[in-house]
């Protein structure tokens, strides 16, 4: 074991003693333990924010969808291409008599090959491109649709973990102080029957502050493996959310949004894309009634009474006489009709998604002017000076209990309203695009 040596000596220009620890300044070791310190790991909170930033980048799902749309722009590159040339031939044997009689029997190879290229009418190839770009474009939007629904479940289950971790931490607060208060009181000699019921109240209270304190404990440890589910980390990893304090911008004007939302809501987009591809459909399966033109040179060769070759230029058409294209064509108007319905219905539910959450928006808003910024502290304050003055006799239990209960209730409330407020926010950005929350 090695020691430590403290010593005093004075110093020699000032005469004050220094004090040194195994031949060091005891005030060097302190700025040094100091440095050391301050360097340390400090697991700090992470904000909603980063949260659905990390949620973008890692979350295993979007990968895949990511992954998916790769492969569909991989699986189109050859849509629209000319077909691949077709080779024929064919290999035999001949045998050939010139005219007139006792003429000798000729026999030999004869063979033949031919390259044909299928040319489609004019059109075909250009619609089986724009459908392909069609199927891009749907799988583009389908992924943005995505993105903006994970960043808005991920900023949902933030705020929940954060809200629910200071519900615990308040009602755990008070619990603590129902208990400090209950054996203050029985070190007292209590007399009358009025000081022992008020006893049994606040142990009840704090009975029930705990179990308060344990189900809100529970919905944070659900959304924090709801966000471990959704970052791509590992289950069981604790979270720790700061509550940004989003500066919530006032809403535009219902017309507004629904204008916005027209433009810029994703299940209409898809459908909008889903009409243009059934509109190409139509005019692909119109464009497939009328036939295809397939054209080659041949070479062929016969070595019977003579030595021939053969070089020709062979076409080939098909004739529309069994298949009829008509009912294709009928076909592709009907799902071009249901793409249109479809259009409409998302219109409409968007409509009344985007009316919804704006009332909910302008609602909690009106509400949280009503309060001051202070609210919170101010009867957190009000809760310790209750506690301070029912010590002192000054305060009766049921003004004690009720402070404290509106305390613990008050920052329930506000905590849920300004929840409910960030939830209709992001439902509004993810329905229109139109950016509510600001980083503070």
């Amino acid at each position: 074991m090695k020691h430590m040596n403290i010593k005093v000596r004075f110093s020699k220009q000032n005469g004050k003693p220094e004090w040194r620890m195994n031949g060091r300044s005891i005030m060097g070791l302190a700025i040094i333990m100091g440095a050391a310190l301050s360097t340390a790991p400090v697991s700090a909170q992470e904000s909603p924010e980063s949260l659905v930033a990390e949620a973008l980048q890692n979350n295993p799902e979007i990968q895949f969808y990511q992954l998916e749309m790769s492969a569909v722009r991989a699986s189109t590159r050859n849509d629209g291409a000319l077909p691949d040339p077709v080779v024929s031939g064919s290999v035999g044997r001949i045998a050939s008599r010139n005219p007139g009689p006792n003429q000798p029997l000729f026999e030999g190879m004869t063979w033949s090959v031919g390259v044909m290229q299928n040319f489609e009418w004019p059109g075909r190839r250009n619609l089986r491109k724009a459908i392909a770009d069609g199927q891009v474009e749907l799988a583009e939007t389908g992924l943005h649709a995505f993105e903006a629904a994970l960043a808005a479940r991920v900023r949902g289950e933030a705020w929940k973990l954060a809200a629910a971790q200071r519900k615990a931490d308040v009602a755990r607060e008070v619990a603590d102080r129902y208990r400090a208060l209950r054996e203050t009181l029985i070190q007292r000699d209590l007399a009358g029957i009025t000081p022992k019921l008020e006893l049994r109240i606040l142990e009840a209270t704090e009975i029930s502050l705990r179990q308060r304190a344990i189900d809100a404990s529970l919905k944070a440890k659900e959304s924090g493996e709801q966000l471990n589910f959704l970052l791509g980390r590992p289950q069981g990893n604790d979270i720790e959310v700061a509550l940004e304090m989003n500066e919530l911008s006032p809403a535009p004007s219902l017309d507004s949004l629904l204008a916005s939302a027209r433009k810029n809501n994703f299940d209409i987009r898809l459908n909008e894309a889903h009409i243009r591809q059934q509109g190409f459909r139509v005019e692909l399966a119109e464009n497939e009634g009328r036939p295809s033109i397939s054209v080659g040179p041949e070479v062929a060769r016969e070595n019977g009474s003579s030595r021939d070759t053969f070089f020709s230029m062979g076409v080939s058409i098909s004739l529309p006489l069994w298949r009829r294209n008509s009912h294709d064509v009928e076909a592709a108007r009907i799902r071009e009709h249901q793409a249109r319905t479809l259009l409409e219905l998302a219109v409409r539910e968007a409509g009344r998604e985007v009316t919804l959450a704006a009332s909910s928006y302008h609602m909690h808003l009106d509400e949280m002017a009503n309060w001051s910024p202070e609210v919170v502290e101010n009867f957190r304050d009000a809760a310790d000076l209750a506690d301070r003055h029912y010590r002192l006799g000054a305060v009766n239990a049921s003004t004690y209990i009720e402070m404290q209960k509106q305390y613990l209730e008050a920052v329930e409330s506000w905590l849920d309203a300004r929840y409910e407020a960030v939830q209709s926010a992001s439902l509004l950005e993810e329905l229109t695009g139109v950016r509510l929350l600001q980083n503070p």
